[in-house]
């Protein structure tokens, strides 16, 4: 009788100690069994709370003071056209449209993938060029199936054509196709004037982890807090990035590591603040062919930090030879065969 009675009068000192502990703001970590007594969970479980504190083993807790309230996801399509500047094929050798129609599902399934995002305000709109009516309405199905609500804009070019130079910086004929591309990427900044918070610029051909807006969102959190300032994530390790032997620094995520990149494709997310803040630059991408195209985003890397993650949460689906598509080392079949459509 008497061990029962020790054992309820520990189990009594016990609640009393994790209750206040609550209080304090600590977490306490069960050595012997990797549990995170305060929270009933095991440290392999969700225990980062968003928009309130990011926690990662042994590091200890860190207060958000930089909180994602809404994420606006801009797709970019245009099934019409296979490669933009390219004329072989993808991996896989699919029509367009299927990789948009994975890209759009594999982002939509990301959305879903913890009940925690359920906190954000999560809006998608589609900025679509000339793709044939039946791909539209397969896109539709593809949001239907998810029950998730969006904006259909059908891009007209006409309404940006004239205030694009039509010789770009190498001196060369700007072709149709990427004055479309432009003109698409000024509606895409102009949407983006209208959103809450964060925006992710996404072409139609990059298919993404599952857990991949869940990372971003709460990194997003996690190092804006840490360093007090915006940023902006690319949510692809592209190959042609290790083709120099640049330095950089490391930046420890929510289950990602990440690296400052001073280059990117113009598939990335930032917040409205640092939109507004460049606009010019970022405006001076759909007025102007660059050499290189993204020479105005990577102007602005220089005073603003971007990271990428190690491994990819995203997969630009091209050409299997290309520096600018498949990131390396991982399963890019796996990822293509979750999506299937």
């Amino acid at each position: 009788m008497k061990k029962i009675e020790n054992s309820k009068k520990t189990s009594f000192f016990r609640k009393i100690f994790i209750q206040i502990c609550r209080k304090l703001g600590y977490e306490i970590i069960d050595q012997n069994t990797f549990k995170i007594v305060t929270q009933n969970k095991n440290i392999n479980e969700e225990i980062s709370k968003l928009g309130e504190s990011s926690i990662n083993l042994p590091l200890g807790i860190l207060k958000i003071t930089r909180p994602v309230k809404a994420l606006d996801i801009i797709i970019r399509t245009c099934t019409s056209v296979n490669m933009l500047t390219q004329s072989k094929t993808r991996i896989f050798e699919k029509e367009k449209i299927e990789y948009t129609l994975r890209t759009i599902k594999s982002l939509l399934s990301s959305t879903k993938f913890s009940s925690q995002l359920g906190k954000v305000e999560i809006n998608f709109k589609i900025i679509d060029h000339n793709s044939p009516k039946e791909n539209l309405e397969k896109i539709d199905y593809i949001f239907k199936s998810f029950k998730q609500d969006y904006d259909l804009i059908n891009l007209d070019v006409s309404k940006f054509e004239k205030d694009i130079k039509k010789i770009n910086e190498r001196g060369e004929k700007v072709s149709f196709n990427q004055i479309s591309n432009m003109a698409n990427i000024n509606q895409s900044f102009l949407e983006a004037k209208k959103a809450e918070d964060l925006i992710y610029f996404v072409e139609d051909d990059y298919l993404h982890r599952k857990n991949s807006i869940r990372e971003i969102i709460f990194t997003y959190e996690r190092i804006s807090s840490q360093l007090n300032k915006e940023i902006i994530i690319c949510p692809a390790d592209y190959p042609y990035l290790y083709t120099k032997a640049d330095l950089t620094q490391n930046f420890l995520g929510e289950n990602s590591h990440w690296r400052k990149v001073d280059e990117t494709l113009c598939t990335f997310l930032t917040s409205k603040k640092i939109i507004e803040k460049h606009w010019d630059r970022y405006l001076s991408m759909c007025k102007k062919e660059h050499a290189p195209f993204e020479k105005p985003l990577h102007e602005i890397y220089k005073e603003e930090i971007c990271i990428s993650p190690i491994p990819s949460l995203a997969i630009h689906f091209t050409n299997i030879n290309s520096i600018f598509g498949l990131s390396p080392n991982v399963d890019w079949r796996q990822i293509w065969d979750e999506n299937n459509v």
